[in-house]
């Protein structure tokens, strides 16, 4: 779960793809056949767009909305805050974020779903008032550890709040060993060409440096 380095410790909140792993109703369980082939081996791979710890695109929502290969990458690396939500049960409000998001353009909810390892259907989940709230404070990503950001059988009116306002929403996060507190993000996607989502591979950097750099990406076709 955490790797110690010079200045601090790598957190990697990822949770494994592989099968049995939790899945959301509906969605592909994953799947791996391996082929033998002689002096090297080559797997299948049969997963979904948001199989385990993965990334909402806007089009997953919207229909307009942009692929997940053209959500900007500085709002999934920076600073972020990790907020601890795990006494709340059921519907996130806003009086549970507040104190917990200011100055901050990136948040993590730890929430009591941590440590599960089946899905359940009453998992924390953000009410439409705390994506209002979320969205009027400026978060450019907001994710969780829970199955989805919204409620089980949503309407979809969370996603649509989040994602219209550019908050770019990560889920299925493993939070449950990542004290609260301030931490340096890296959450990037496959760069799959329009598609609605993408599995992600999501670290946290404890003891980083404490001045943000400022970044000129140079995309190569």
């Amino acid at each position: 779960m955490g790797a110690l380095t010079k200045s601090g410790r790598i957190y990697d909140i990822t949770r494994p793809l592989a099968p049995g792993c939790i899945v959301y109703p509906g969605d592909i369980v994953p799947g791996f056949a391996q082929e033998d082939h002689g002096n090297y081996l080559v797997t299948d791979i049969r997963i979904s767009s948001h199989s385990g710890t993965h990334i909402d695109a806007p089009s997953h929502y919207l229909e307009q909305g942009a692929g997940v290969d053209e959500i900007p990458l500085t709002h999934l690396m920076g600073w972020c805050r990790v907020a601890d939500l795990s006494h709340v049960k059921g519907e996130i409000l806003p009086r549970d974020l507040g104190g917990k998001t200011e100055g901050a353009k990136k948040i993590l909810l730890k929430t009591s779903f941590s440590e599960k390892t089946e899905f359940i259907e009453d998992y924390p989940s953000l009410g439409e008032k705390a994506a209002e709230f979320l969205a009027a404070q400026g978060i450019h990503c907001i994710g969780t550890d829970a199955p989805s950001i919204e409620k089980f059988n949503c309407s979809g009116s969370v996603h649509r709040a989040l994602l219209s306002a550019g908050i770019v929403i990560i889920e299925m996060l493993d939070l449950w060993k990542v004290p609260e507190g301030e931490y340096w993000m890296i959450a990037l996607p496959l760069k799959l060409r329009g598609l609605d989502g993408s599995p992600c591979r999501a670290l946290l950097f404890e003891g980083w440096e404490t001045e943000q750099p400022s970044w000129t990406l140079f995309t190569v076709q």
